[in-house]
């Protein structure tokens, strides 16, 4: 196995094809691994509690941490886990087109808040999707739709949201989903990388096995002040998105 033919979801991680410090460092977290406030609004699907998805992908966090490999990442706290459906505004980065069209960028956060909770009053929910793992990376996990339906789903939801909120970001049709466990210190050098190759296909297999479908609880809207906790402030349907029976 050779660093060149390191599989792309890996390479934003490895020093071979990344220089210089990873990009959030110094306004996310520091180098202690401390996350720092940056405040935002987002929405979110958080792990249904107490499912086996939870528990599966819970168990796959604990073995990063145990890893010599760990003091190259910053851990998020295991009650942050979450899948993001759709990005809302953060502090740090106020400009166009990460920002709504018909709002001045200078809006403090909690009025941006304020704004989208009312925009989002009767808000009706999209169609449920079904999400499954598909890559591992040492930041966490990468999910997709299961089906064709469910990525039909989240486009829906991700295109109505944008409409409604009033901004696109430049990634909304790539837009890659994650259930993010940790940020990077310092980038993985080759053998650290290639090492990690193998460990990464099996969390994914052992996830796939405990857990086919991840459980997540319905999208919601949520602000926060790190990346640490995610508090709901609207949830757009009582029902959680666990697999049909």
């Amino acid at each position: 196995m050779t660093i060149e033919i390191l599989p792309d979801h890996l390479r934003p991680c490895s020093s071979h094809f990344r220089d210089g410090v990873p990009s959030h460092l110094g306004r996310r977290y520091d180098s202690s691994g401390r996350f720092l406030t940056e405040r935002g609004n987002t929405v979110v699907c958080h792990l249904a509690s107490g499912s086996e998805s939870e528990r599966a992908i819970a168990a796959a966090r604990q073995r990063y941490l145990e890893t010599a490999e760990a003091q190259n990442l910053a851990f998020t706290a295991e009650t942050s886990l979450h899948m993001t459906l759709f990005k809302g505004i953060i502090d740090s980065r106020r400009e166009r087109p990460f920002w709504a069209h018909d709002v001045p960028v200078e809006t403090p956060v909690d009025d941006m808040t304020a704004i989208f909770i009312d925009r989002l009053a009767g808000f009706e929910p999209g169609p449920v999707f079904q999400m499954e793992v598909t890559h591992a990376t040492p930041l966490g996990l990468v999910l997709d739709g299961v089906s064709m339906k469910d990525r039909a789903a989240l486009k829906a939801w991700r295109d109505r949201l944008s409409d409604l909120l009033g901004y696109r970001h430049p990634d909304h049709d790539a837009y890659v989903f994650h259930i993010t466990f940790a940020y990077m210190l310092r980038y993985f050098d080759d053998a650290e990388i290639l090492r990690w190759q193998p460990f990464l296909d099996q969390i994914v297999a052992d996830i796939r096995q405990r857990a086919p479908i991840i459980e997540l609880k319905a999208p919601a809207f949520c602000a926060f002040d790190d990346m640490n906790h995610f508090e709901e402030l609207l949830v757009f349907s009582p029902e959680t998105l666990t697999p049909a029976v």
